[in-house]
């Protein structure tokens, strides 16, 4: 491989295994405020045990998340610098943004909730849940806005020195390929994260786990979410298709990998959507009590993952040799003096890196997960220190 090939190959790999952090971090926030607002609104202790539980994992996602995303950062300065020096007035700026809101904003209020259960007034408490999640879709959703830049470079000019320059923020913020792939991603994280709660809640059911009340009504939950996360991706999947033919025709003739990612991501959201609302919904009340059920909830955890990246390679590959469509090729925006040992070197330390924070990820939360909620960590009250006997054990 060339050493433009080798760049394409090490931004795939970064990007695809991060973005399988993100999918679920967006799916898992919204789950987990929804359960501590039930709590809050009706004190019972099994929705503060839910989200004591929950919230753990998703605490565990983000925080090897965050990593990955770091390495991502690497990615622009070491081997995209000419998009930085085309476009970097534009695509910087939501950049920027994204991270002010998921470096400072999301992070000090998921500080807040983490430290502040039992400190924090209870409303106040359930606050700051309600922010992170916020703050997680709005940096979801100025991800979304640079990525839709590149798809097509609405709201910018050429600058007489041939350099890119923002224009009209509107049209930037309105743009076609960003108005129905943001609400695309959306709906993929609740997809995801609700099926890891109903594959998770499954497990222990089969299991006949003594806190059956907590992963029944964690599974009716999960697929609930499912449902809802199905039908939105499905729907503004198939209405990204008109701004594609709008701002990008032929995208996917004769582009090989771009089309077979594109057709088997369909066929999976089609089955999750059939499945979903066919299959799971209509006999949502009675799942828990279905044994032979728990073992498809199991097996379809995955699948979400798998279509998320294939979504991301027909998005990406579709657009070649274009890196901002029409206006900058690939070509162009790498790095001058990069060598194939460079490259190498940092495709094979980056991968290794993330690969390995993503088999951490994996380890850590299928082992809190098998431990089940008795073992959480989260939100266990301080000891009295007029009681005798250890504190609680805080460890993974």
């Amino acid at each position: 491989m060339d050493v433009l090939d080798l760049a394409r190959l090490q931004f795939a790999v970064t990007g695809s295994l991060h973005f399988l952090f993100v999918v679920l971090t967006l799916g898992m926030a919204p789950l987990v405020a929804i359960t501590q607002t039930r709590h809050a609104i009706t004190g019972r202790p099994v929705f503060e045990r839910m989200t004591r539980f929950w919230g753990q994992i998703y605490v565990i996602n983000y925080a090897l998340g965050i990593m990955t995303g770091l390495v991502m950062e690497f990615q622009f300065g070491l081997s995209w610098s000419g998009l930085s020096h085309y476009a970097g007035d534009v695509f910087g700026a939501p950049l920027a943004v994204e991270t002010l809101v998921a470096f400072f904003l999301e992070s000090t209020f998921l500080g807040l909730w983490i430290f502040g259960w039992h400190r924090l007034p209870k409303w106040l408490h359930l606050a700051c849940i309600w922010l992170v999640t916020l703050t997680a879709y709005a940096s979801a959703f100025w991800i979304m806005v640079a990525n839709s830049f590149l798809q097509n470079p609405a709201g910018s000019r050429v600058l007489p020195d041939g350099r890119l320059t923002l224009d009209d923020s509107g049209a930037l913020l309105t743009n076609p390929s960003l108005l129905f792939s943001f609400p695309h991603v959306v709906g993929a994280g609740l997809l995801t994260g609700g099926l890891v709660l109903a594959g998770a809640s499954a497990y222990h059911l089969l299991r006949r786990h003594a806190e059956r009340e907590l992963f029944t009504r964690s599974m009716r939950q999960g697929v609930v979410c499912a449902t809802v996360g199905a039908f939105l991706t499905a729907a503004f999947g198939y209405a990204q298709f008109a701004a594609v033919a709008q701002v990008q025709p032929g995208k996917f003739e004769g582009n090989v990998l771009a089309g077979v990612s594109l057709g088997f991501m369909v066929l999976l959201g089609e089955l999750f959507l059939f499945v979903c609302l066919f299959f799971l919904l209509p006999v949502v009340a009675w799942l828990p009590k279905w044994r032979w059920t728990h073992p498809v909830l199991i097996a379809l955890t995955p699948l979400p993952f798998v279509a998320a990246i294939l979504g991301w390679i027909a998005r990406e590959v579709g657009r070649q040799p274009w890196l901002v469509n029409g206006r900058l090729t690939v070509e162009d925006a790498l790095s001058p003096g990069l060598t194939q040992g460079m490259i190498t070197g940092s495709l094979i330390v980056f991968t290794a890196l993330l690969g390995l924070l993503a088999v951490v990820d994996y380890v850590l939360i299928a082992r809190t997960v098998r431990r089940g909620p008795e073992a959480a960590f989260l939100g266990v009250a301080a000891a009295d220190p007029a009681t005798p006997g250890p504190a609680p054990a805080m460890r993974l």
